[in-house]
């Protein structure tokens, strides 16, 4: 029963005009005040959006809680992760008349009548079938020989094998090949989803478990079924392998032919790349690279550089003249301009003709907030010093990036601050993100030209960062090689930045050196912001322990000046061949932590990404899916179990992390209870067999 005329009373408004917002008749709003009939759950939501209530407030609560006229209280939450996917089926029926009349005669009695599941229609060419239950115990039931029972009664108690009872009809009496049928049980904070893939012949296949169905919206199905279910690779993961042997190619070349250093390679890489950008104008060619010893082909390069920071107005010059300084290498190094006898050409040429055909061509029409070339780059320094790892440099990957940009819920209004900027992976995942956002191509110049902000100390990586903007999109108007820590935070605080990501670099801070922890950098970032400004960072998980004075001390100012909003404990791989078990921290800055303050603690080591062998991390299917259930605890949309996510006040002296606050709040199983006998039990017959049986006297022991 519903108590929509209870709630309309209270909010002033006649059943007359919900039927007018509704875009329905006095008559059916009639029947659903008077509980004569029930609304379908969609309109039940239209009604709650045009009440401004809570669907729940417009369910009687004792029905809710067990079983509603909408089925379980499990339907209303599989309704808003349907939503949340933008997947939209149809509840108890299907609007495609194909199906619909296939499930005229699906009753799970078999009796050959109507039966319907809770949700039913198409994503492309795939049939959805989704059956929920209320309890976890009944998820799914399987035979002695440990098939999925298809008997009647299991069939209508178990939501996934009723969901696969609905698929195999439907694969029999329709014309569609591909079913994905789902078994979902439980609730928002203990549940289960189970995909089952049917396909015309009435085979099936159990698929891993899910935590949302974002997998299954028009973005994300194919590659879905691609991976998961025909067990091949994604044009992604193609991409990915291409580059790794890109990456390794050059790599190798740089070194037999040029006998460069670690920090000259990534310069002679990315001025090329610049170069190359030239060959639109026709002031510059790869014919042109003879091997002359009088105009050598680093000289050419070098001008054809020099011609494409002024075509995309690096200012000021002083700026322009430090980038320059550091492409000099290329004119200068003579082994590179000289013509090889291997080769039959100078290094240069050989360098600029793969890059062309290998990462040019790509990254110049390639217009996603993948990062091609921080790809690229990132594998090409695994090649020249384990990620940087030498010299103190962690470049981020690309799906860290873009979490940032989630977990900031960026706005086209925001001004973003990267400190520690690297190659400008973080600036450049926020300004695909902001103009996205927008279709007004002035904001969007706005966007590139005045928000975004970033520091970085290292010459050669501010010019890899210049580069990667420029070749990215511009938004290198307010890159500056500097050092950070050197930089007063208050003028800093007056460029107005509303949001701080940062990757800080690890391992530099010491007892004599303490402005160089992980934590120190932190501080200073929270400083340099706007009162109220989102701050993310990622950093090593012993950075948020405290675990000397020092940086206890720290994490002691940063609660009395900024507000700690959580931390998520990630993958320990993702700096893979690094050797960094990071986390990532988040902040509101310039208001003091208020004690009752309740911060988020998330365990996200299963992230959905893999090490593969040759490959490093790499992500699965169900990396899009776990990220998604990240974002709705984070964001309060759903409940979690303690396991994942722990919410609490804190003490600066605490160990912010998960697996410091976690305790076990789950209701232990009569299994459990079982499994803890058996053991009690084993250990005590070990110990009586080997002649401790005294252990378990009355007395508790032996005497003194």
């Amino acid at each position: 029963m519903n108590k929509i005329k209870e709630v309309l009373e209270t909010k002033g408004l006649s059943q007359t005009e919900l039927a007018g917002l509704l875009g329905k008749s006095f008559n059916m709003v009639n029947l659903y005040a008077t509980n004569k009939i029930q609304p379908p759950i969609p309109v039940l939501y239209q009604i709650a959006d045009i009440l401004n209530v809570d669907v729940r407030d417009l369910l009687v609560p004792n029905l809710i809680k067990e079983r509603s006229p909408y089925g379980e209280k499990t339907d209303l939450w599989v309704y808003e992760l349907l939503q949340e996917a933008n997947i939209h089926l149809t509840p108890q029926g299907c609007d495609i008349k194909e199906i619909d009349e296939a499930l005229r005669t699906a009753s799970k009695s078999k009796t050959g009548n109507a039966g319907y599941p809770e949700y039913c229609g198409v994503v492309k060419d795939f049939i959805l079938v989704i059956e929920d239950k209320a309890s976890l115990a009944k998820h799914i039931y399987k035979d002695e020989n440990d098939l999925l029972s298809q008997e009647v009664k299991v069939v209508k108690d178990y939501a996934v094998n009723g969901a696969l009872y609905y698929a195999l009809h439907l694969a029999v009496n329709t014309s569609y090949n591909k079913i994905i049928a789902l078994g979902v049980s439980g609730n928002e904070k203990h549940h289960r989803i189970t995909p089952i893939f049917v396909n015309e012949r009435g085979d099936y296949k159990e698929l891993p478990d899910v935590e949302t169905f974002i997998s299954f919206n028009e973005a994300n199905i194919d590659e879905y079924y691609l991976k998961e279910i025909l067990c091949e690779e994604t044009d992604v993961e193609k991409t990915t392998a291409e580059i790794l042997k890109d990456a390794e190619k050059l790599h190798n070349d740089l070194r037999n032919y040029g006998n460069l250093t670690t920090e000259q390679k990534p310069l002679v890489v990315s001025g090329i790349m610049l170069a190359l950008r030239e060959i639109e104008y026709k002031t510059f060619s790869i014919e042109s690279l003879i091997g002359d010893s009088i105009k050598t082909d680093g000289q050419k390069i070098y001008e054809a550089i020099k011609s494409n920071l002024a075509r995309a107005n690096v200012t000021p010059d002083t700026k322009r003249d430090k980038l320059l300084s550091q492409f000099s290498v290329i004119k200068d190094t003579t082994k590179i301009n000289e013509k090889d006898d291997t080769l039959g050409k100078t290094p240069l040429k050989h360098y600029t003709e793969f890059l062309y055909n290998s990462i040019y061509k790509n990254i110049r029409y390639h217009n996603s907030a993948e990062d091609y070339l921080g790809r690229f780059y990132g594998e090409f320094m695994s090649y020249s010093g384990g990620d940087g790892q030498t010299l103190g440099i962690v470049l981020t990957p690309k799906h860290i990036t873009e979490l940032f940009c989630e977990l900031a819920q960026l706005k086209t209004t925001d001004k973003v601050f990267d400190p520690c900027c690297g190659t400008a992976g973080f600036l450049i995942a926020a300004m695909h993100k902001m103009v996205k956002m927008t279709d007004d191509e002035s904001l969007r110049r706005s966007i590139k030209r005045d928000q975004l902000f970033g520091i970085e100390l290292q010459s050669y990586m501010f010019t890899i960062a210049t580069t990667n903007m420029i070749l990215r999109g511009d938004g290198k108007s307010n890159l500056h090689n500097m050092d950070f820590l050197r930089q007063n935070p208050k003028q800093i605080q007056l460029k107005g930045c509303t949001v701080g990501m940062m990757n800080p670099p690890y391992s530099q801070g010491s007892k004599a050196n303490p402005d160089l922890y992980e934590i120190s950098f932190t501080e200073h970032l929270l400083d340099s912001l706007t009162e109220g400004a989102r701050a993310i960072v990622i950093i090593p998980q012993s950075s948020v322990t405290g675990k000397s004075k020092e940086e206890q001390n720290i994490k002691n100012n940063i609660l009395k000046n900024h507000t700690l909003e959580g931390v998520i404990t990630l993958n320990k791989n993702t700096f893979y061949g690094v050797g960094t078990n990071p986390c990532i921290a988040v902040f509101t800055a310039g208001i003091p932590h208020d004690k009752n303050h309740l911060c988020k603690f998330i365990n996200f080591e299963d992230d959905g990404f893999v090490v593969s062998k040759h490959i490093g991390l790499e992500e699965t299917t169900s990396a899009k899916d776990k990220r998604q259930h990240l974002l709705d605890v984070w964001f309060g949309r759903i409940e979690a179990e303690t396991k994942f996510c722990v919410e609490t006040t804190i003490e600066a002296e605490d160990e912010w992390l998960h697996a410091f606050y976690y305790f076990n709040d789950e209701i232990p199983s009569e299994k459990d209870f079982e499994n803890t006998m058996a053991d009690y039990l084993t250990f005590e017959f070990n110990m009586i067999t080997h002649g401790r049986g005294y252990l378990f006297d009355e007395k508790g022991g032996c005497d003194a």
